[in-house]
C-alpha cells in the first residue's frame, strides 16, 4: 500500500539521514520515479523532505525534524516480542538493555496492539538448544565482541576438537553468530574465511592493528559461505541404540550433543538416536561394554562385533601365553 510505503520512507530517512533514491527504490521494490512521486506526496502532507541532485545526492529530511509515529501493525508488534532465546542476550550482557528496550517499545505501541504483543511474549517461547544436549561451558564473549565492534585484529589461542594442544592465530573478525545455542566467531585467517567456536577459545587479545577484511565482504556473506561448507560435508549416519539406565547419565555427558531427539524410556533401558559422521564413529560406544547396544544400522553392529571379538581374542589365556 502507498501509505505503508510513505511511512517506510519517512522512518528510513529519519534513521539514516541522506539516502540515495536508488537505494530507497531497491529496498521498497519500486522504481526511482515512484520514490520521487512519494517524496512529493510527503512534502504536500507537510513533511519537510527534500531531494538533492547529483552524484552524492539523495533524499533527506530537514535537520531537527522527528516523528513519533511508529506505524507498527499488530503482527509487526507481536513479531518484536518473539525473541530468539534469552541466551543470546545473556551472553552479550544485554539482558537489562533488552528488558528496557521492550518496555519502551510497549509504551510506544498503539493502544489496541499492546495486549497482543504482551500475550505473545508470554505464550511463545523459543529454546534454541537441542534435546538433552550436554550443558555448554559459560562463554566470555567480551573480548571477541570488542574486537568485532572496534574493527581491530584479534590474537586467538584456540583448541580444535581433534588437536590435543591449542594453536594461536591472528585473525580478522567479521562478527559473532549464535546457532543452536553455540556461539561462533566468523573471521578471516590469512584472507580465508574460518569458523571458531567460542567455547574452545583459551585466550583472546584485541590488537592495536586495524582489521583487514576483504573488500566488499559482509558478515552475513562470510557466514553463508562457511555454513555451506559445513552443510556440504558427507551426510551423517543415523545410529539407533539403547543405553542401560544406570549408565545413561554418563552416556549423556559424552554423547548427548549427538542425539537427534528426546530419549525414549524402555524398561531398564533408554532408546536414543545419534547422528554420527560415519559408521566408524560408533567405536567409542564400546567403552560402555554391555551397557550400550547399537540396534541399527547393521553395518555398525558388524563393526562393533568385529572390534569386540578382537578384544576378546587379545585377552584369551592362549593368546597371552603366546606372548
Amino acid at each position: 500500500m502507498k501509505s505503508d510505503r510513505l511511512l517506510s520512507i519517512l522512518l528510513l530517512l529519519q534513521t539514516r539521514g541522506l539516502v540515495p533514491a536508488g537505494e530507497l527504490a531497491e529496498r521498497l521494490e519500486v522504481s526511482v520515479r515512484t520514490i520521487y512521486r512519494d517524496v512529493e506526496a510527503l512534502s504536500a502532507a507537510g513533511v519537510p523532505v527534500y531531494a538533492e541532485r547529483g552524484r552524492h545526492g539523495g533524499i533527506a529530511l530537514l535537520p531537527g525534524f522527528r516523528t513519533d509515529v511508529t506505524g507498527l501493525t499488530e503482527d509487526e508488534s507481536r513479531a518484536l516480542f518473539v525473541l530468539a532465546g534469552q541466551g543470546a542476550h545473556t551472553a552479550l550482557g544485554l539482558d537489562d538493555a533488552l528488558g528496557s528496550a521492550l518496555r519502551k517499545v510497549m509504551a510506544a505501541l498503539p493502544e489496541p496492539h499492546r495486549p497482543a504483543a504482551e500475550l505473545t511474549s508470554r505464550r511463545i517461547l523459543v529454546d534454541p538448544d537441542r534435546w538433552m544436549r550436554a550443558r555448554q561451558a559459560d562463554v566470555d564473549l567480551d573480548v571477541l565482541n570488542r574486537a568485532v565492534f572496534a574493527d581491530r585484529r584479534l590474537r586467538l589461542t584456540y583448541r580444535h576438537s581433534e588437536a590435543p594442544e591449542p594453536t594461536t592465530y591472528v585473525l580478522d573478525p567479521y562478527g559473532l553468530v549464535v546457532k543452536a545455542g553455540v556461539w561462533y566467531l566468523v573471521a578471516d585467517h590469512d584472507t580465508a574465511p574460518r569458523l571458531y567456536r567460542a567455547d574452545r577459545v583459551h585466550a583472546a587479545t584485541v590488537l592495536d592493528a586495524p582489521v583487514r577484511r576483504r573488500p566488499g565482504a559482509e558478515p552475513a556473506d562470510v557466514w553463508a559461505v562457511l555454513r555451506r561448507q559445513v552443510e556440504q560435508r558427507p551426510t551423517e549416519v543415523l545410529v539407533r541404540a539403547r543405553v542401560h539406565t544406570d549408565r545413561f547419565d554418563r552416556f549423556l555427558r559424552l554423547h548427548g550433543d549427538r542425539m537427534t531427539g528426546p530419549p525414549e524410556p524402555d524398561g531398564e533401558w533408554t532408546r536414543v538416536e545419534l547422528a554420527l559422521p560415519d559408521v566408524g564413529s560408533t567405536r567409542p560406544l564400546l567403552a560402555f561394554g554391555g551397557s550400550v547396544e547399537v540396534l541399527d544400522p547393521p553395518e555398525a553392529r558388524d563393526l562393533l562385533a568385529a572390534a569386540a571379538a578382537d578384544v576378546v581374542a587379545l585377552y584369551r589365556p592362549a593368546a597371552r601365553q603366546g606372548r
